[in-house]
């Protein structure tokens, strides 16, 4: 395995700059990929500094392990990153100096026809990215209802025709079942007119990618558990590739920097909750146009960055 090609890391001094405050501190990669972000890490940490890289399909471990090599400061282990403080805490590395997803698929699912990630090449349609994810997209499309199947395009795609094409599918799989790229795509290709198609066809296999890894679930989960996690003044680097995660992630850190949730009429707060959290990226950062010339996929990365708040209760007791 090439580990220097599994994935091309986006954004990724950006990120690090934003990750490191204490060079001797604790850090956690929940989405490893092929090490691009957590090589950048560990040159930028000292001697005296812990890691853990963490992801779900141990293809991208592997890969890790073989791009960094031997280094005492590091524990690879496979694992959803929804459980990282999970994983985190039995390695004894709670609270942590910062925490860093980089969300989505990476190039070499991608790129890999056998994974059945992309519409381009004809494939099995597979999607899993890690052994723990039983169901493949194939066992999706036969066994869904037409109901379950429009919400998927709908939620996890945003496709503008998804109850067409849920309709499409359950007809199509009467005759026989829909398990290769190619044959969905023939199917999407006689409903959508071909100036529309490269967009459907994106929408749609992103929407079936989603909801056979639950990302949407294990976004929701790691965004509550890992402020918890963190040490005050750490920091939770997000990178998005779309908008379901981008607004997951904006809305997140506007609530848990917000404190109280008292109606606004209310002459004082009675709630007492205080905010968890600070937004330092007040705009979303993107990629520089000389990063996307060289890597395409970096045009639709988006990061945020926000701390755990160094807050007084309403006792006036720090946390």
């Amino acid at each position: 395995m090439n580990s220097t090609l599994f994935h091309t890391p986006v954004l990724a001094e950006t990120a690090i700059d934003w990750l490191v405050t204490e060079t001797e501190g604790k850090y956690l990669d929940g989405t490893v990929g092929g090490g691009g972000h957590l090589e950048r890490l560990l040159k930028r940490l000292g001697p005296a500094a812990s890691v853990m890289g963490l992801d779900r399909d141990p293809q991208a471990i592997a890969a890790a392990g073989e791009r960094i090599g031997d280094d005492g400061r590091l524990r690879l282990k496979q694992g959803l990153f929804g459980e990282l403080v999970h994983h985190a805490a039995g390695e004894g590395m709670l609270p942590l100096d910062g925490i860093l997803l980089d969300l989505g698929v990476s190039s070499r699912q991608l790129d890999d026809p056998a994974r059945g990630f992309t519409y381009r090449e004809d494939a099995p349609l597979d999607m899993r990215m890690g052994p723990e994810s039983g169901t493949t997209a194939a066992e999706l499309l036969a066994r869904c209802s037409e109901e379950e199947l429009e919400r998927i395009f709908r939620d996890g795609g945003e496709v503008r025709d998804a109850g067409r094409i849920a309709r499409a599918v359950i007809r199509a799989r009467r005759s026989a079942p829909l398990e290769r790229s190619v044959e969905l795509r023939r199917l999407v290709e006689e409903l959508t007119p071909p100036k529309h198609l490269t967009k459907v066809l994106s929408q749609l296999f992103q929407a079936l990618r989603i909801e056979v890894n639950d990302e949407l679930g294990q976004l929701e989960t790691v965004l509550t558990t890992s402020v918890d996690g963190l040490r005050p003044g750490g920091r939770l680097v997000v990178i998005a590739y779309h908008s379901l995660e981008d607004r997951r992630v904006k809305q997140f850190f506007r609530d848990e920097a917000r404190g109280c949730t008292c109606p606004p009429d209310f002459p004082v707060c009675a709630c007492g909750a205080v905010p968890r959290l600070r937004v330092l990226t007040r705009r979303v950062v993107k990629a520089s146009q000389e990063e996307i010339s060289v890597n395409p996929r970096a045009r639709s990365a988006r990061l945020r960055v926000a701390e755990r708040a160094v807050t007084e209760s309403v006792e006036g007791k720090r946390e």
